[in-house]
């Protein structure tokens, strides 16, 4: 079983109400109330960073398609190497991969 650095009482409260969600709609009202439009789009360009590393594109071509700086990608290219493997996790779900590979 993986245990969080991040694990509290605060943050177990968010990720149960992450879980609670049903629908994208709900979704977004929640990201609309918690977080800023700056927060949602990174957390955003991150995820598909993530997606474009993982497809072997170029730094280059990352900063070109999404806008993000080398630092961003530099540092989500090392959570998909040395991270608790969300990236993967969610990357594979997102594509309908099986995900115990």
């Amino acid at each position: 079983m993986y245990t969080s650095r991040l694990m509290n009482e605060e943050t177990d409260m968010l990720v149960d109400a992450i879980l609670k969600l049903e629908s994208r709609e709900e979704c977004y009202r929640l990201l609309e109330d918690l977080l800023t439009i700056r927060e949602v789009n990174d957390l955003s360009q991150r995820i598909h960073v993530a997606k474009l590393l993982q497809d072997k594109v170029t730094y280059t071509e990352i900063t070109q398609q999404t806008g993000a700086s080398s630092a961003t990608i530099g540092r989500v290219n090392r959570a998909l190497v040395y991270g608790a493997d969300g990236y993967k996790m969610i990357l594979q779900k997102l594509t309908g991969e099986d995900t115990d590979k």
